[in-house]
């Protein structure tokens, strides 16, 4: 069985960042995901779709340095749906993304936040995608940490 989602998209606001009573860091994100198609009368429609996104540990101190309102982020992990009770008894449910990895994406100069041209998890990999592109450009060579 598997269990895998693979998003690219622009977060909706700042993450909201908490810190355990042990000390671990977790992070939550909205992340918008759209597509373009043509209806039946040929117009050009677009749908977003919205995703609760959770990082945890050192992806949440990604999250907390980097990642700001707008940022376009490439996320991978899994679906996890969970429950509780509100105030009056009624049991709720949220359907959320537990992030794997994530990686920042697009120009250094899209996030002001960034003090490195990419910031990504230890496990992030290269995104095999049209159009987007995580190596530094020109104008990013004097900027990399190495």
């Amino acid at each position: 069985m598997l269990n895998k989602v693979m998003l690219i998209g622009n977060v909706g606001k700042d993450p909201e960042i908490r810190h355990l009573e042990s000390g671990v860091s977790v992070a939550t994100i909205t992340l918008a995901t759209s597509e373009r198609y043509k209806d039946r009368n040929g117009e050009l429609k677009e749908q977003t779709e919205w995703h609760n996104v959770v990082l945890w540990r050192g992806l949440a101190d990604i999250a907390e340095r980097f990642v700001r309102k707008g940022t376009q982020v490439y996320i991978e992990g899994k679906i996890r749906t969970r429950s509780w009770e509100d105030q009056s008894g009624q049991k709720k449910y949220t359907t959320e993304i537990v992030a794997d990895s994530m990686q920042l994406l697009g120009k250094r100069s899209d996030n002001p936040a960034a003090s490195s041209p990419v910031a990504s998890s230890p496990t992030a990999r290269p995104v095999p995608q049209n159009n987007v592109s995580t190596d530094p450009g020109p104008e990013d060579i004097d900027d990399l940490p190495f």
